[in-house]
């Protein structure tokens, strides 16, 4: 709530979430990768000076760098790193002691017109404590030593970065009798010596010594397993070098997870246009409704002093009220808008690093299970996927999934591959859904296409604009409603063949079955033939929607992943349909699905393969082998669940009004996620309430539940006047969207401009 600088956050505070993993206080820390250092590095020189610990952080930050660096440098010298292909230089100066000597070095520096080091980190005083038996003239000395210094510091921080390094705390029990008198009582005075000192001239200049005093608190967790009781151990000096990087690098590299340091992104034009939108719409919305609420008092029913009756109000024409309810919606998303900027690209809530357990995912999983079938209902129809089923099942896979994001689950790998067919999951019910209605509806007609569209991708358009995010970042929309085109495609193209003409003639069936096999084969054709996929979808305009950091490879291992399930999705509703016409199933209340004996033998086949398939799932011990067989096998536990759910007839006649409830907005929330829910594009967890994580969690939750039930509102009622029936009116519509993208596209190549 104080706002404030997160680099001081993160030189000073946190805490550690596990053993290992280190936790800033109110940002998130970004674990660089070889290839990311050496980016943020390249021509640039940085000088470590001190002791041995020094001499410690120095080969933890080199190692980032280059792992295959060995600690062999001279210990009491020192030691020079050159990376030459990225024309970086680390050097470690050997100066255990605040003196003349280590004076005289950061003198050379302000003085010299030799160019300075970008990047300077000093420390020492254990020495000073060691060589003069902790007597208190000592410290006397060292006060005298870094005053000295002090000056010539600030002075390179006006052009370098330059941190302070704190003494660690020792573990007093572990240290070897020529150590004994390193206390921690001496070095809290040296600290609180140095930290005095140091900026004491530049209160007012922004030109100050960073204090990395992070260290203190990672040692008093860790310094325990010290093999000396002086030195760190490795996995607490590389999170002190991994703090360091991000404090430099993040403001260069701007690393999605990195939110420390990094300040906040300015407005781009089109965020400006949408704020200025937004806020006439607010203005215009206010203004309407107080001219119906003056005209309402005009005409309010007053008593006729001759007849006794009541006079009705005058009724305000249509127009009014549809640009009314326009503004109406506008007015609400401006302010949901602005509660997504504010939580996800304003710097002013906390975003923590997520970290898995198996109690952070499992509990909550059991949890809401209990809650689902706590809110058993009879369903309205009995039919195999009903519309309360198919919703039931949407929901709980939408907060299964919830979870497996807030908890950081992907890290697991077997629940990684169940969440993995949860996902295929919903795009089966997309291939199922848009089969069966454009089978037995025959409706090709535009509204139903545009109706379709505007549903599944008014909330991403709009979060592109305000979040200042390409269209393919929110991968699962763009995934449906591909598919959504390619089954109206499938169908809609000569021969147009449905349900009534199948019926006709029994031939038109094998008419669909040869569709069917021509889209197997051109999805079979474009998963291995990546060259050909990334053609068609870097053409323009297909480029500007498709494209992930100038590419389109993310889109097309996104639609490899589950490539065949729609397909799946529409061959099963295919089959279905037809058993159902024929009447070879029995959907009444109560009933099994087929005779006792077959529903039994499905039963026991569709638990064997639904476990089987788990057992395959849980052993997986390679991501990317997995990957390849899961979009063969995991239509194998869909259908085995579908079976499950539907076979027994008592189960197939109830459902879950808590998760169907869900259901009906699964789309949103999983959207909504990505901003209010989670942090930093999905890579952390939003905190607004800091210091109590499960207070957090329930507040952060009710939040994004309620925005995510108005949106779906907002999106139902903008999709009514958007998309209209009367195919005239319709076209205009589409004519005015058509503009509003071309716009759209117009400010994009302008800001793009810019920003080269």
């Amino acid at each position: 709530f104080k706002g404030g600088d997160t680099c001081e956050y993160l030189l000073s505070s946190g805490r550690f979430l596990g053993e290992k993993v280190w936790q800033p206080h109110s940002c998130m820390m970004h674990k660089y990768k070889n290839s990311e250092a050496k980016n943020c590095l390249i021509d640039k020189h940085v000088v470590f000076i001190g002791d041995s610990r020094i001499r410690q952080l120095f080969y933890s930050f080199i190692k980032l760098i280059n792992p295959q660096v060995k600690e062999e440098g001279i210990k009491h010298g020192n030691i020079p790193f050159e990376d030459k292909s990225a024309s970086i230089k680390v050097d470690f100066l050997w100066y255990p002691e605040v003196n003349g000597s280590m004076r005289q070095r950061l003198k050379s520096w302000t003085e010299s017109s030799v160019a300075k080091p970008h990047i300077i980190v000093v420390g020492a005083a254990t020495w000073s404590i060691k060589i003069h038996n902790g007597s208190n003239e000592a410290l006397a000395q060292y006060k005298i030593n870094i005053t000295s210094i002090a000056p010539l510091l600030e002075k390179l921080a006006i052009s370098s970065d330059v941190y302070w390094v704190l003494q660690d705390p020792v573990y007093e029990d572990m240290l070897s009798e020529s150590r004994k008198m390193i206390t921690n009582e001496k070095i809290d005075a040296y600290n609180e010596a140095a930290v005095r000192i140091l900026n004491s001239s530049s209160r007012n200049s922004k030109a100050k010594v960073k204090v990395f005093s992070v260290s203190k608190l990672i040692a008093q967790e860790t310094i325990m397993k010290s093999a000396d009781g002086l030195h760190l151990p490795e996995s607490s000096r590389d999170t002190n070098a991994m703090i360091l990087m991000n404090v430099y690098c993040n403001k260069i590299m701007k690393p999605i997870d990195g939110s420390c340091c990094q300040p906040q992104p300015p407005l781009t034009l089109i965020q400006k246009i949408a704020f200025c939108f937004f806020t006439l719409s607010i203005f215009g919305y206010l203004i309407i409704s107080l001219i119906h609420r003056n005209n309402y008092r005009k005409n309010k029913s007053c008593t006729d002093l001759e007849s006794g009756e009541e006079k009705k109000p005058a009724i305000s024409t249509p127009n009014v009220s549809t640009l009314e309810m326009l503004l109406h919606c506008f007015c609400k998303l401006g302010l949901i808008m602005t509660y997504f900027y504010l939580c996800d690209r304003a710097n002013l809530f906390m975003k923590e690093n997520k970290f898995y357990t198996h109690s952070s995912f499992f509990i909550p999983i059991v949890y809401i299970l209990v809650l689902g079938v706590f809110y058993t209902e009879n369903t309205k129809e009995t039919k195999m996927l009903n519309r309360e089923q198919t919703d039931e099942w949407k929901g709980w896979m939408q907060l299964v999934i919830l979870i497996y994001h807030i908890s950081g689950a992907s890290t697991f790998l077997p629940v990684y591959m169940h969440i993995r067919v949860l996902v295929a999951a919903y795009l089966f019910q997309t291939g199922y859904g848009h089969f069966s209605y454009f089978w037995i509806k025959g409706d090709f007609g535009v509204y139903r296409v545009c109706q379709v569209l505007f549903r599944l991708n008014f909330l991403v358009v709009v979060l592109c604009i305000v979040m200042d995010r390409p269209y393919q970042f929110y991968y699962f929309v763009p995934l449906v409603t591909v598919w959504f085109m390619i089954i109206y495609a499938t169908l809609a193209v000569w021969p147009q063949i449905v349900q009534k003409k199948a019926n006709g003639n029994c031939l038109w069936h094998f008419g669909l079955l040869l569709k069917l096999i021509c889209l197997l084969t051109c999805i079979y054709f474009l998963s291995y033939s990546q060259g050909a996929f990334e053609k068609i979808f870097s053409f323009w305009p297909l480029s500007k929607c498709f494209e992930l950091n100038g590419n389109v490879y993310e889109w097309w291992f996104r639609w490899k992943l589950d490539r065949y399930v729609v397909f799946h999705g529409m061959l099963f509703a295919f089959i279905y349909l037809a058993l159902q016409k024929h009447q070879m199933i029995s959907e009444g209340k109560g009933d099994p699905l087929f005779s006792n004996r077959v529903s039994n033998v499905l039963l026991f086949i569709s638990i064997v393969s639904f476990l089987t398939y788990s057992v395959w799932a849980s052993s997986c011990k390679n991501k990317t082998e997995c990957n390849e067989l899961h979009p063969s096998v995991s239509v194998v536990q869909i259908l085995a669940f579908i079976l499950i759910r539907n076979i027994p007839g008592y189960v197939r006649s109830v459902y879950s009004s808590f998760f169907a409830w869900f259901g009906k907005i699964s789309l949103e929330l999983f959207i909504c996620q990505y901003h209010i829910w989670l942090a930093a594009d999905t890579k952390g967890i939003l905190v607004l309430i800091p210091g109590y994580p499960m207070f957090n969690v329930l507040v952060s939750t009710f939040i994004f539940v309620c925005v995510a039930h108005e949106i779906s509102q907002i999106t139902n009622d903008l999709a009514q006047i958007v998309v209209p029936k009367d195919n005239s009116t319709l076209l205009k519509r589409l004519l005015c969207i058509a503009g509003f993208f071309s716009g759209l596209h117009f400010f994009s190549a302008m800001q793009d401009q810019s920003r080269h």
